[in-house]
This record gives C-alpha cells, sequence and structure tokens, in this order.
C-alpha cells in the first residue's frame, strides 16, 4: 500500500545510485550530493560503493573543514552539515551524539548506522562512542547520508548512516599543538608514507582539559594505524587498520532550572564522586580486488571491544548509580559488483555481526557498592544481505531498484536470578527500495526515492521477557523527493521534502534497571530540507543549510492514549546553519559561522514546558607562517549564549548547561 501511494514520488525521479567505484563519475553532476569544504583526495579508492556519488540527501564534510576544528569530541564536527540535531549532554565521558530526520539524540531510539571506514561501530544500543576512534588530523571527510533506501546496511539504519573516512595511503606528515580556554591541551600528529605499493597511516591524539564546569576534568588519548598493501598498481589492496582511544573524565552532573539560573558553572555536591573511564578497540582486516573487466570484490573482517565504566547521580533526591558496560562485536562483511555493460551494474552484498554484551548496575554511596540492581549478559547476531541494479535507460535516466532482507538470533541471561530468554522471532525483515534521478539539463536534476528500514527493540526489549508471543519490528516505511540545481557559476543547491512513517516505534526507558522499552505507537516524521553554497569570488565561500521538520505520534499506544496528536520529545522545529570563509590573501583567512534550532518538549505528554533553543555564533582566523606551519585562532560561542540540554526526569526539568564563549589557539605543522 505505502509503496503504491508513492509512485508520483518515482514520477518525479529517486535517488541512490550506488556507484559501483570511487572512480566512477557516472551521475555525479546529477548526484544530489553537496560538499561543505574544499574537496582534496588522499589515497586510492576504498571499493565499489561510492558514498559521494548517492543519489540521495548526502552530505560530505571535507578534510578542510575537519582538521582546522577545535572540538572536545567528533560528534561535535556534524554541526556544520544542514539538518542534524547535536545533543550536548556534557556529562564526562557521555559527552554528546548525533541525530537526523526528527529522532531525538535522547538514547532513546538511535537511527543512525555509524561506520568508519565502512567498519560498523555502533555499540549494541545503536549510541556512537566508536565516534572518537578516529584522531582528527587522520579524517578525511565525514559522509552523511539520510533517508530509508540505502540497502548496504541494515540494523540502526534507520534513518541513514554516517561514514567517518580517513586517511589510507599518501605521503604527508602533520602536527598541531593547541591551548585553549579551560585550561585545555590538544596535542596531536599524522604521518602517511606510501612506497612501492605498500602504505602506512599512523595518527595521534592526547587532549587533557579542565572543563567549563567545575568538577568536569578530562583526560583522553587516541592512536590508529593502518598498513595497506597493493601489489598491482591499485586493482588490489588488502590491509590492516587498529585503532585504541582511552577516555577518563569527571561529571559535573545536571542542574535544576533555579541552580542553572543562579550558576550555571557549579556542580553539586552530590556529584562530587561522579566520573568515568572508557576504552575502545577496533581491528579489522580489508581486501578489494577486481576479478577481470567486469567484476569487482569487497571483504573485510573486523572487532570492535567497548569497555565503559560510570559513576553517576542524576540528582539529590536520588542515589549513585555504578553502571559498567563491556561489548565485543565480530563482524564480517564482503560486496560483489557486475558490470555487463555501460548501463547496467548490479552490486550484490552480505553481512554478519555477532555480539558479546554485557551490562551491570549497582546502588552505590560515594562510589562504594551497596545493592546490584543489573547484571544482564545478552547476545545479538545479524545476518543480512542486498542486491541492487544500477540501470540507465536512457542517458539522463537512472533508475535503482533493490532489496535488504535481515535475519537477527540470541538470547538474553538475567544474571540476577538466572533466566534465560530467547529473542523475538522477528522473521526475515524484508526492506524494498526504488530510487530515480532525472537530469534536466546541466543545471538542473530532480530525485526522489522510497524505501523501508526496521526497528527492534531496545535493550532487554529485543528478547521475550514477560510475554508468550514474539513481537514484530517496526517498519519505517520513507519516501523523499527533491531537486538539485546549479544555476549559475559558483551556485550550487538542494531542495528536500520528506517523509518516515513507523508502524510501531519503541523506545528504551531511560535509567530502567530492566533494561526495557515501551511502545509509543504509530509516528510520523516530515520535513523538508534546504542546502545552498555560494562561491562568488575565488576568495569567498558561503553555505547555508536549514531543515524543517516536525515529529508526531499519530496512533498511541493503548498505555498512553493520551498522547495520541502529540509531538514527539526533543524535536526541534527548525535547524539551521551557516557558515563563510574568506581569503584575505594567500596567507590570512577568515571563517565565520552559526547554528541553532528552536526549542522543544522534554516529553510526549507536551505538558513540561519547552526548553533547548540557541543560537552560537563561532569566529576564526588562520595565518600561513611559511610553507610549512599555519596559527589559528578560534572563538566559539562570540556572543557567550547560555544555552543547555535538557530533559524531565518526572518530577522536574534538569538542565546540562553548555559551553560559554572559548578561545583556542592552534599552532599547525604539514611536513
Amino acid at each position: 500500500m505505502f509503496y503504491r501511494k508513492k509512485t508520483v514520488v518515482l514520477a518525479i525521479g529517486l535517488c541512490f545510485a550506488l556507484s559501483a567505484r570511487a572512480q566512477d563519475t557516472a551521475d555525479i553532476t546529477a548526484a544530489p550530493a553537496m560538499t561543505v569544504g574544499v574537496v582534496t583526495v588522499v589515497g586510492k579508492a576504498t571499493g565499489p560503493l561510492a558514498t559521494r556519488n548517492v543519489l540521495t540527501s548526502v552530505d560530505v564534510l571535507d578534510e578542510s573543514k575537519i582538521a582546522t576544528q577545535a572540538v572536545s569530541h567528533n560528534w561535535q564536527l556534524f554541526g556544520q552539515l544542514p539538518g542534524v540535531m547535536l545533543t550536548q549532554y556534557g556529562q564526562g565521558t557521555t559527552s554528546g551524539k548525533i541525530s537526523i530526520r526528527g529522532f531525538t539524540g535522547e538514547g532513546e531510539i538511535n537511527a543512525v548506522k555509524l561506520l568508519i571506514d565502512g567498519i560498523p561501530s555502533n555499540s549494541n544500543d545503536g549510541m556512537m562512542p566508536y565516534l572518537d576512534l578516529a584522531p582528527l588530523l587522520d579524517i578525511r571527510a565525514v559522509e552523511l547520508v539520510r533517508g530509508t533506501n540505502d540497502p548496504r546496511y541494515g540494523l540502526h539504519n534507520i534513518a541513514g548512516n554516517a561514514n567517518v573516512v580517513t586517511k589510507i595511503g599518501g605521503n604527508y606528515g602533520a602536527a598541531r599543538l593547541g591551548y585553549g580556554s579551560f585550561d585545555t591541551r590538544d596535542g596531536q600528529a599524522a604521518l602517511g608514507v606510501d612506497r612501492n605499493g605498500f602504505s602506512q597511516n599512523y595518527a595521534a591524539s592526547w587532549q587533557k582539559t579542565d572543563g567549563y564546569r567545575a568538577h568536569s576534568d578530562a583526560d583522553k588519548s587516541t592512536f590508529s594505524g593502518k598498513w595497506f598493501y597493493s601489489p598491482d598498481n591499485g586493482t588490489s589492496r588488502y590491509g590492516l587498520i587498529v585503532r585504541h582511544h582511552e577516555v577518563r573524565a569527571d561529571e559535573p552532573g545536571f542542574l535544576t532550572a533555579a541552580q542553572a539560573r543562579a550558576d550555571w558553572e557549579q556542580s553539586l555536591p552530590h556529584n562530587a564522586t561522579d566520573r568515568g573511564t572508557r576504552r575502545m578497540d577496533q581491528v579489522a582486516l580489508q581486501a578489494e580486488t577486481a576479478l577481470g573487466r567486469q567484476l569487482f570484490w569487497t571483504a573485510q573482517v573486523y572487532h570492535n571491544a567497548l569497555n565503559d565504566h560510570r559513576y553517576v547521580t542524576f540528582s539529590a533526591g536520588v542515589r549513585q548509580q555504578e553502571r559498567t558496560i563491556e561489548e565485543n562485536h565480530t563482524g564480517a562483511s564482503t560486496t560483489l559488483t557486475w558490470r555487463p555493460t555501460g548501463r547496467l551494474r548490479v552490486v550484490g552484498g552480505l553481512d554478519t555481526e555477532r555480539q558479546d554484551n554485557a551490562s551491570q548496575r549497582w546502588f552505590t554511596a560515594s562510589e562504594v557498592r551497596q545493592s546490584q540492581t543489573r547484571d544482564q549478559q545478552f547476545d545479538l547476531n545479524t545476518a543480512g544481505g542486498f542486491v541492487q541494479a544500477i540501470y540507465k535507460p536512457v542517458a539522463d535516466l537512472t533508475i535503482t531498484p533493490a532489496l535488504r532482507v535481515d535475519r537477527l538470533t540470541g538470547s538474553y541471561t538475567n544474571l540476577l536470578d538466572g533466566r534465560v530468554y530467547g529473542i523475538n522471532d522477528y522473521g526475515l525483515i524484508r526492506q524494498p527500495k526504488l530510487s530515480a534521478v532525472y537530469q534536466v539539463n546541466d543545471a538542473w536534476s530532480v530525485y526522489g526515492n522510497v524505501g523501508r528500514t526496521f526497528q527492534i527493540g531496545i535493550g532487554t526489549a529485543t528478547y521475550k521477557v514477560n510475554q508468550t508471543s514474539d513481537l514484530s519490528p517496526s517498519i519505517n516505511d520513507g519516501w523523499e523527493t527533491g531537486v538539485k540545481f546549479r544555476p549559475l557559476q559558483g551556485v550550487e543547491g538542494r531542495l528536500a521534502v520528506w517523509e518516515q512513517y513507523a508502524s510501531n516505534e519503541a523506545r528504551r526507558k531511560m535509567n530502567d534497571p530492566a533494561n526495557d522499552a515501551e511502545n509509543i505507537g504509530e509516528t510520523r516524521r516530515r520535513g523538508v530540507d534546504l542546502q545552498l553554497n555560494v562561491q562568488p569570488t575565488s576568495r569567498l565561500g558561503v553555505w547555508v543549510g536549514a531543515a524543517v521538520q516536525r515529529a508526531r505520534i499519530v496512533k498511541a499506544d493503548a498505555a498512553s492514549i493520551a498522547t495520541q496528536g502529540n509531538e514527539i520529545d526533543h524535536t526541534p522545529h527548525l535547524l539551521y546553519n551557516a557558515g563563510a570563509d574568506y581569503s584575505v590573501s594567500d596567507v590570512l583567512r577568515l571563517s565565520g559561522s552559526i547554528n541553532g534550532q528552536s526549542d522543544y518538549f522534554l516529553d510526549r505528554t507536551n505538558t513540561t514546558g519547552k526548553f533547548g533553543a540557541y543560537a552560537i555564533v563561532n569566529l576564526s582566523a588562520a595565518y600561513r607562517l611559511g610553507n610549512n606551519m599555519d596559527v589559528e585562532l578560534q572563538v566559539r560561542n562570540v556572543a557567550d549564549r547560555y544555552y543547555d540540554y535538557v530533559w524531565h526526569d518526572g518530577a522536574q526539568s534538569l538542565h546540562a548547561p553548555g559551553s560559554p564563549r572559548s578561545v583556542n589557539l592552534m599552532l599547525t605543522s604539514r611536513f
């Protein structure tokens, strides 16, 4: 029914030609992908699927907008992309996250599939701690794909996916030292050596800060190494990737509204022993090779390990908790691309992941254990595959049908009572997708797509606990239609209209000892996205992005029928950003940006007030000292505007103030 209703969208044309290799340029002028920053390419192709050529709402943040940023966490980089909501928890190792397409950053529903160099990198619940595995100087680009029509990924790919692309290959060297507000010290280095078909890439970073609030010290370090061998001038490539990250941080805690107004820098006495440590590792073997003139094959195996230990007290009236998470995810994937003719390409892939997860919690008093509230071990195994055809019946039209199928197995053991539960039998989760793009002329192209993704229960809700029948997955049906335009030299833009409808959305119960979820009901998210890049002169570049969105409960679950028609909490109606880069001379560059959002409700009742609106201005100036040295001054939140992340614990609103004005000085050497 859904697909019949959306035929008109496909008449306009859809999006999603998965191009066969990074070198492929077919339809690149028609592709709706937009780039923020100056495009540079380091290294060779990384496989058959080039995200830049995906014909949907794709945004690429280039290295020129990454390496120069003074950020504490990599999720902050996404604030430069349109339509991305940043949720800043500001609680030590639990610092923040990104969300898109009307989904929130609360951790209740995590709708973005995260990848690092194509390696799946979500934690079990879909959160993104692994984002910090990539040192800043090692990142070549950040690619964000929105919508429901990308068949490459299954679990967590509800509203789209994000891929952090790092440097593989190339000869380069870079080092950066920085100092800034709150006694923040930062050191980074990156090195690439590429000779005789063998490449080595190393990167490391270290940062220590006192934090912008009391009791918010943090100390973190990251390392990555990549070794690749290409025996035949780039036709094949085989390599090993190793990454490690450690962080220790104090947690300043949340404030009531009155406390935040009185002194937002304070940390209350009940948070004095709140802190966290986190260790993460990622190891991957990757291979790609051409099998003759028409076939191209890729494969990878990987292992992710997460160890998270945290003490947290949410308010003065509750007890401190000790929380530990240990996760080990091992997976593999492979793709095969076939090009029988210039008009047809067929791409197929298989992937699997085996998760071994443990979650424990205790009530504590000043870090001394009092009683255990959670001791859970749960396995989650996924297996999926997709096939996609990319067909050009005529030169200006590309049609892309695709089908993805996923299957999940696993079990959950409650070690507090020894009971074992099987997973819900979700069956084969079929996800058909269809896309088309039509290039009207060199300046205009129109596209459209329909697609299906899925969501399963979160935490123990994935398993048959306190129930006799199996639950079905929540099906997300979405569509998008849009136009990309280049009406004038130096002007490029994209306008898109989209919608996602979920059949039976579930969300995690936050702070629930049982790690359970609850049903919301049927939901609908819809919006309009606009992005515009303007280059009026060779020295001046301007970019603007805005997203207008709504997220509503159209048919509430019987247990919360009063929420029917209400807005989903923590969903701003407006997200916006804009920026400009101006090269005053060959040695001096000035930049400025603003990003912000409107306010949001704190819960599904829509009765606890609206919070969260902000507008933050950032400025920077970079000066080149000779051929290989730059000095840069950045001022973030220039107007020193107060803003905060706010949530409701059922009795009161709790506030985490955002960072005030900060000044950072960085010295970067490239060799």
